[in-house]
């Protein structure tokens, strides 16, 4: 009778690794689980040959050309892999021909020298999981974990198609959020570029006519004036020989630099991402997006079989801010101890009632993983009602912004021409 190896977790959460004799894997598993273990992966153990035994000759590796790439593979080439390797498994073909087929097919790039190397690594003996693990460019953590869940159960298909699937929502919901920045973003961008242009350019040529006039300017034409000479670098005093304009130009960069510096520390990432939670609006969106993540991505691994610890230290530490970190963090030593899962959720405040009441019946009736897709997809419809508000709402505010500002340079313009044309008139 075989042999197979696994490793599991017990009731406290501690790994446990060891050796269990069945006939076929299924069987290997039903008898881990029987002995209150959650076994993460199980897989045969290889007989050794003795040195008297004929051992065959090393297999030769296949040359295969490998082209150079910087960066990782993008979500939508491995989706559609995802997608194409669970119809492959639904069809009954084995997994080195599935692997074969896809490598084929793909372009040179990182993905398709990925493919040739989990390839190499399944013929050699390991399994899709662990030859994934070696490559986390393109399969994260969540991918792996996911993966090896559906080769225990022996539902690999089954589990390809619900990661295809989240990871099409997920990307969805990414592209409504970013789609709906890019207008606001384009239009900031064009009056910033027009505001600057009037400084640089139409304000030193009305400065010049100001001083031939040798007139008494007001106090809006002198701020005005002097904003000019700062972005241009010719201000006199601290600012003198350095252009504002710069600093203008380079503000997004740096304000993006200074939030990746904060972010490296503990303590800076819960600052950050705190605040972010609080700000009107972008606030209340940032945390329905990041619930609907979590949500998403914890009933998915519960549904393809991932233990419940271990799946709440995946969704954990999938987690893009760091307060839902700390929430998850919580909620994984109360399941551990074995407590509730909705009451710490309920005391981190990161949530709204309806999302711990909801959690809270499905632990009752024992569908917690729909009951968290459920709330994914409940937010999901929010999140994108929200992202159409706030586009509507940002395009009358822009408009007003532009013409304020616009219109102050104007005003400011044409104040000391007024009272020129008056002195020439009296």
């Amino acid at each position: 009778m075989p042999t197979f190896q696994y490793e599991a977790i017990n009731e406290s959460g501690q790994t446990q690794k060891g050796t269990v004799n069945a006939k076929t894997t299924e069987e290997a598993t039903a008898r881990i689980r029987s002995d209150r273990l959650f076994p993460r992966w199980v897989r045969e153990q290889k007989a050794k040959r003795g040195r008297s035994g004929a051992e065959s000759a090393p297999r030769k590796k296949k040359k295969r050309d490998l082209t150079f790439t910087i960066g990782g593979v993008g979500s939508k080439a491995l989706t559609a892999f995802t997608r194409q390797l669970s119809t492959l498994q639904d069809a009954g073909l084995p997994i080195l021909r599935s692997l074969a087929i896809l490598e084929q097919q793909q372009k040179p790039g990182l993905l398709k020298n990925i493919l040739a190397g989990v390839h190499e690594e399944v013929s050699g003996g390991a399994t899709l999981s662990e030859a994934m693990a070696k490559y986390p460019k393109a399969f994260d953590r969540l991918y792996c974990k996911m993966i090896a869940a559906g080769e225990v159960g022996g539902v690999l298909d089954q589990i390809l198609q619900r990661l295809a699937e989240f990871m099409e929502k997920a990307a969805r919901l990414k592209r409504r959020v970013i789609g709906a920045m890019i207008y606001p973003a384009v239009v900031i961008s064009v009056a910033v570029i027009i505001v600057v242009g009037i400084m640089l350019i139409i304000v030193p040529k009305f400065e010049d006519i100001f001083n031939d006039f040798d007139t008494k300017l007001p106090v809006l034409t002198m701020v005005l004036i002097k904003t000019s000479k700062w972005m241009a670098g010719t201000l006199p005093g601290l600012w003198e020989g350095f252009p504002g304009v710069v600093l203008v130009a380079g503000s997004p960069f740096l304000i993006f630099f200074l939030l990746k510096l904060a972010r490296k520390t503990t303590s800076g990432q819960m600052i950050v991402d705190s605040t972010a939670l609080t700000l009107p609006v972008m606030g209340a969106m940032i945390g329905k997006t990041s619930v609907a993540k979590f949500t998403r991505t914890l009933g998915t691994l519960i549904r393809a079989g991932v233990p419940i610890l271990d799946a709440i230290l995946i969704t954990r530490d999938t987690a893009s801010s760091a307060v839902y970190q700390r929430a998850l963090t919580s909620v994984h030593d109360s399941v551990r101890q074995g407590e509730s899962f909705a009451e710490p959720l309920r005391k981190s405040k990161v949530c709204d009632a309806i999302v711990t009441n909801m959690i809270d019946v499905g632990e009752e009736t024992g569908d917690l993983d729909k009951m968290l897709i459920k709330v994914a997809d409940n937010y999901d419809e929010e999140v994108d009602t929200m992202v159409s508000s706030l586009v509507a709402l940002l395009e009358p505010l822009m408009v007003v912004a532009l013409g304020g500002i616009v219109g102050a340079i104007v005003v400011a313009l044409f104040m000391p021409l007024v009272a020129l044309i008056k002195g020439v008139m009296g």
